[in-house]
């Protein structure tokens, strides 16, 4: 019997994944429908992996179905966002308090360099909204997987993916870089301390302050 040859990735999770970078880069509006076959012929394709791939974004939170209208692209309210930064705060400080007290020297000296990094993109006259935000994640990601919890990093995934939605808002906020490069300084600090109580409680804040910016 032959081999059967699959595709390392199926067609409708590689149209989600076109639809989630377009989501993300404002290309498609929070609120506004999605024309599925406008898109379907864009992508020539025809609507059966399309309709799977909204599924998967809409188990993700980025789209909204609405029964006999179609697929919208989610609008993120003030009380969603403040769920997600909530929950956000809780995981993510349970593993800065992990990352502080169980870190190797070297895994500490990678978030290092990717701090190093974002003190480059925020350099006044020369800041890079887009790169600093995505080293950003490159930081926040590096310290869930030095915590090393895939059930957290599962969560921390799916609820990061509906912050995006908002992401532009809090990073457009006067003086937000600084302040956000701020309280990577202090993350920085205490996890060089090895403080795990101080890094969480600078967690927490870092996402309070996101929140506030955020609205």
């Amino acid at each position: 019997m032959s081999a059967l040859s699959l595709s390392p990735r199926a067609l409708y999770e590689e149209v989600a994944e076109l639809l989630r970078q377009r989501i993300f880069k404002r290309e498609l509006e929070p609120g506004s429908w999605i024309d599925e076959l406008k898109i379907a012929e864009a992508y020539g394709i025809s609507r059966t992996p399309l309709r799977e791939a909204l599924k998967v974004l809409a188990a993700e939170g980025l789209v909204t179905m609405k029964v006999r209208r179609g697929a919208y692209v989610t609008e993120v309210s003030e009380r969603d966002l403040s769920d997600v930064y909530h929950l956000l705060s809780l995981l993510e400080a349970d593993a800065a308090g992990v990352v502080a007290s169980t870190a190797t020297d070297a895994q500490i000296e990678d978030l290092q360099a990717l701090h190093n990094e974002l003190e480059a993109a925020a350099k006044p006259g020369q800041q890079d909204r887009e790169r600093f935000f995505e080293i950003n994640e490159r930081f926040h990601m590096r310290l869930l997987e030095i915590a090393n919890n895939r059930w957290r990093d599962q969560m921390v995934a799916d609820l990061r993916k509906v912050m995006k939605l908002n992401r532009h808002n809090s990073l457009l906020k006067s003086g937000r870089i600084e302040e956000s490069l701020n309280e990577h300084r202090a993350v920085m600090a205490a996890i060089s301390m090895r403080d795990a109580a101080g890094t969480m409680q600078r967690m927490q804040e870092h996402f309070k302050n996101g929140l506030e910016a955020a609205n």
